[in-house]
């Protein structure tokens, strides 16, 4: 069963399952074990983040899946709360890999969100390459994840 389907079967679909496949699933990676991210934050799985992980804690497969799909919900509900204009759907799936990924505090005071109310959309999504500092120091991994956001939300402008 492809990725896509798995995360269809948890009400996962559109720009959504897009951005989960393309950008945010291969650029997390996965660990079913708690491990400490590159900014030293317990994360487990997908790339998810929450009080409730602890050190050694670990996860199957299907519990992985279930974490993204609940992550996806919760950041895609507040990445669109804040926007005023329609998205394409590769702004949208870059959009919500940013969010995902930088959280939604940073989404919401963001010049790229700014910019993309007042209908700069091109813009909006060079404001992505901003984006790429761990504590102060450029991140190849950062780097090129933004990238592929960056290209994916120019794609349908």
């Amino acid at each position: 069963m492809s990725t896509q389907t798995k995360l269809a079967s948890r009400g996962i679909i559109g720009a959504v399952a897009l951005s989960a496949a393309v950008l945010i699933m291969p650029w997390e990676g996965k660990e079913n074990e708690v491990y400490l991210d590159p900014a030293n934050i317990l994360t487990s799985c997908y790339g998810h983040t929450g009080p409730e992980l602890k050190p050694g804690m670990k996860f199957t497969d299907e519990q992985c899946l279930d974490q993204i799909a609940a992550d996806l919900s919760k950041h895609n509900r507040q990445m669109l709360a804040v926007v005023q204009v329609p998205l394409s759907e590769g702004e949208h799936a870059a959009y919500l890999s940013f969010v995902y990924n930088a959280g939604a505090g940073r989404w919401q005071t963001s010049t790229m969100l700014q910019l993309l109310n007042q209908g700069k959309r091109k813009e909006a999504c060079h404001q992505l390459m901003r984006w790429v500092y761990i504590k102060g120091q450029q991140s190849n991994g950062l780097t090129n994840r933004r990238r592929a956001e960056a290209k994916l939300c120019m794609r349908d402008l």
